[in-house]
């Protein structure tokens, strides 16, 4: 029963009968989120703990061989060295010196830095109200009474506002998603993006050695990838990789793929852009189940350049500094949790379970466990571990505060009652949710590129300083959930163009 406590929340309605005037009552069982502070899986701790040690190992063993290094050669001299050997033999030994620190310094990952991002934002054109969204709804005569309900209850308490941003194209009646609808909105979004950042930084498209683009549904022959390269014209050896089917969570599994890639090409710049086609998932049938997204997705996309060139750390935003994915699809639950399939009449649309949010939880219970190693200061590990170890039968393990890991926290803008669930479960404060709830409100979900709009909401109000860590954490399809810390190089000073301006 306990087990099941964690599971589910409980709401009590009353209802009166009209008929006989009296009161009755009926209980309603809504799935939740996890309870964070029930219990800990020490596999996620242990997997965090061991990408520590992996990350960190030359860090260990430097020390060490540098001390015997200097307490076995500091007490020679040049001239000492000249006298025993011969010219020939002290230059070969200083070229292996120098070889050997090469390839030291050749084979550990260079830094990866956040030069600039930018993030798009459509003409008032597409701007929709919610009370306008359920007009519209009503006009295109693809949605029964009872769906026309359900969109209206949902986006009543969704949090989201009424200057978002959506292509009115979907309102039409018998609408069905094409490949031109598609086209035409993720080149407006993305373009206009990467034009924006390349102007802020810029960089030269000749320059950019690999490009990454990331949407969940919308994936065209030739790739949106190749769409990129066409328009700007970029290199002809460019690595080019096109990541579909992750969904929200993609934009940081981008980011990982580029750090990867730019680990192995020195002195190269890496452009990651994140995308979704509100055009491409919407449905226009009567199943609720499939109509949630269209709720909650709105336009949008994000460009970011990534560098690793050593001097590029005086003019970069950020350094990448721990980055943690962490996959559920083994679990069928968790898998099926949100499809893309077709309903009775053949309508292709996103299926959303109910199980998502508990889903959901589990995954950001285990990669938040998983993180933590990496960036919760040592006290509160060892008070974790204290704890863990001495802790008395049925009590609570003691949850590390993340709020001492992080400045900021940019967490996918879903839904209020999502928020509600992870601020109470991580117990952070208002600040910590500022940014998420401001974009639910100003922009909704707008799929992977999300959180780079919380992080320009937070660059606008000068919120950003020197040393800051900023953590940016997303859930997606598969199910998976993905989180990334960046730290600030500098103060960050408001920035000239914003999509919040």
């Amino acid at each position: 029963m306990s087990k099941e406590s964690e599971q589910f929340s409980t709401e009590i309605e009353q209802r009166s009968v009209e008929n006989s005037g009296s009161l009755s009552f009926s209980v309603r069982v809504r799935p939740r989120l996890p309870d964070f502070l029930s219990s800990v899986n020490l596999k996620y701790v242990k997997l965090g703990y061991g990408c520590l040690i992996s990350h960190r190992l030359y860090l260990l063993l430097a020390p060490p061989l540098l001390a015997a290094f200097i307490a076995r050669v500091g007490k020679f001299t040049w001239h000492d060295l000249y006298e025993k050997y011969g010219l020939i033999e002290v230059l070969f030994i200083s070229a292996l010196l120098f070889l050997l620190l090469y390839f030291y310094t050749d084979l550990i990952p260079g830094s990866t830095y956040l030069l600039d991002f930018s993030c798009f934002r459509p003409s008032d054109e597409y701007k929709i109200s919610k009370a306008e969204f359920i007009e519209l709804a009503k006009k295109s005569g693809n949605f029964n009474d009872t769906s026309i309900e359900f969109q209206e209850r949902v986006l009543k308490k969704s949090g989201i506002g009424d200057e978002t941003y959506l292509p009115k194209g979907v309102f039409r009646p018998g609408y069905r998603n094409s490949l031109n609808d598609g086209r035409q909105e993720v080149s407006m979004v993305m373009f206009g993006a990467i034009t924006d950042l390349l102007a802020a930084t810029k960089v030269k498209p000749k320059d950019i050695k690999i490009l990454i683009v990331n949407c969940g549904i919308l994936n065209t022959t030739p790739s949106l990838s190749s769409m990129v390269v066409n328009h700007f014209k970029l290199r002809h050896d460019i690595h080019s990789f096109n990541l579909g089917g992750m969904g929200c969570g993609a934009g940081i599994t981008a980011i990982d793929l580029a750090k990867d890639l730019l680990d192995a090409y020195p002195r190269t710049y890496a452009l990651v852009v994140s995308t979704e086609a509100v055009s491409s998932t919407w449905y226009s049938g009567n199943d609720i189940h499939m109509q949630l997204p269209n709720c909650f997705f709105r336009m949008g996309a994000a460009a970011i350049m990534l560098s690793n060139f050593p001097l590029d750390r005086w003019r970069a935003k950020y350094e990448l500094k721990q980055l943690v994915r962490t996959h559920k699809g083994m679990d069928n639950r968790s898998y099926k949790s949100i499809h893309q399939r077709e309903d009775s009449e053949g309508r292709k649309g996103l299926y959303v379970s109910k199980d998502v949010i508990e889903v959901g939880g589990h995954a950001l219970k285990a990669n938040i466990t998983t993180l933590g190693p990496l960036v919760l200061p040592v006290s509160e590990q060892l008070h974790f571990f204290t704890n863990l170890i001495f802790k008395k039968k049925k009590a609570k393990p003691y949850i590390p505060d993340y709020k001492l890991a992080f400045e900021h926290m940019c967490i996918l803008a879903t839904s209020k009652k999502v928020l509600d669930e992870i601020q109470k479960n991580l117990e952070l404060t208002e600040e910590y949710m500022e940014a998420s709830r401001k974009t639910l409100e100003r922009f909704g979900n707008t799929s992977s590129s999300s959180t780079w709009y919380e992080l320009a909401y937070l660059e606008l109000n000068s919120r950003i300083k020197r040393g800051d860590r900023v953590c940016q954490i997303a859930c997606g399809a598969g199910f998976m959930c993905n989180s990334v810390v960046w730290k600030a190089l500098r103060n960050v000073r408001k920035p000239k163009h914003s999509p919040w301006i």
